[in-house]
């Protein structure tokens, strides 16, 4: 069993993919801090794991109890504008992860694998008004107790508006074709420490400080409600989901506290002690070639709920700080 720790201290051997990732290297070191797993880490400069011959020669060579798939292409506006660049987002958020699902029923070790609020079309607030229902799972969540949000629950069927969200909803589906023992975790809008690979994007909170320390106006966008996602805390939460032995299948895992892009840089000014005034836009002041969900508010059903972003915001501020 996966989870259970071994008394005779025999160590679970755990791959780490997309290692040099902002989510990737919190991973692994939230994994080899703990004496009971031995830990592999690869990015592309280990391994190109678009070569299915070497990578599963690689994966039979290491024999892993569990592969954490981090890795993934999330050029969203880039892939929706070219023919070429949505080919290597199918082949890295559909293929790669397609593959990985049928390595791991061939040798049997646990896949688990990242996906996005993009699936959704985010037409939540949209339904509600029209049905009273907003069509996400919000009214079975609130009467189940858990939660009275508007949002998607787990097992909400997804309909992707750009092709970013086709390509990582493409993936999940051959993720659940083909593995046997798989969790598939959503999440949205990561942020934490800078990724040390050279294609790592920045994260949200750090372009708004950046521009903070610029003299124009600082304008985002009011009219786009999601969740963000603290990458330690993923990383925490997706070791305890691993041992915890859950059913496998589809979770979401983000920060508590639904939010705005005003809303969030309002809250990251106010704690970082910046006073630049932030204006409130709509999303057609700043055109993008993919088109993205008004209300993607993801739902977390079935695992304890993480700490609410405002706190995990204060904890990646002190982090900035002690590394500047």
């Amino acid at each position: 069993m996966i989870g259970k720790r071994n008394t005779a201290m025999e160590k679970k051997k755990v791959l780490i993919l997309g290692s040099l990732g902002i989510l990737g290297q919190e991973l692994v070191r939230t994994f080899t801090a703990d004496e009971h797993y031995a830990v592999t880490a690869w990015d592309k400069e280990d391994i190109d794991i678009t070569n299915f011959t070497l990578l599963e020669e690689n994966l039979t060579a290491i024999q892993p109890d569990v592969v954490i798939n981090a890795a993934a292409y999330n050029a969203v506006d880039l892939c929706e504008e070219d023919d070429d660049e949505y080919a290597k987002a199918l082949l890295l958020n559909r293929d790669v992860p397609g593959f990985l699902a049928e390595m791991s029923a061939k040798m049997g070790f646990l896949l688990v694998h990242y996906s996005t609020d993009y699936v959704f079309d985010g037409a939540l607030e949209e339904n509600r008004t029209k049905t009273g229902c907003c069509g996400g799972g919000c009214c079975s969540a609130a009467a189940a107790g858990s939660s009275s949000q508007v949002g998607y629950t787990e097992e909400v069927l997804p309909n992707p508006l750009s092709r970013y969200g086709e390509s990582k909803y493409a993936g999940e589906r051959a993720v659940r074709e083909h593995a046997k023992r798989y969790y598939l975790i959503r999440l949205s809008k990561l942020f934490g420490r800078p990724g040390k690979s050279s294609q790592a994007k920045k994260s949200f909170f750090a372009v708004m400080l950046e521009q903070a320390e610029g003299e124009s106006d600082v304008r985002a966008v009011d009219d786009e409600k999601s969740c963000f996602t603290y990458a330690p805390d993923l990383a925490m939460a997706t070791r305890e989901l691993i041992e915890s032995e859950d059913s496998f299948g589809t979770y979401h895992l983000v920060n508590e506290g639904a939010a705005t892009w005003y809303e969030v840089t309002l809250e990251l000014y106010r704690l970082a002690g910046k006073e630049e005034q932030v204006f409130s836009v709509r999303s057609d002041s700043f055109p993008r070639p993919a088109r993205r969900p008004s209300c993607s508010v993801l739902l977390n059903t079935k695992r304890p709920r993480l700490r609410h972003y405002t706190a995990a915001l204060r904890e990646y501020l002190e982090d900035r700080k002690h590394e500047a």
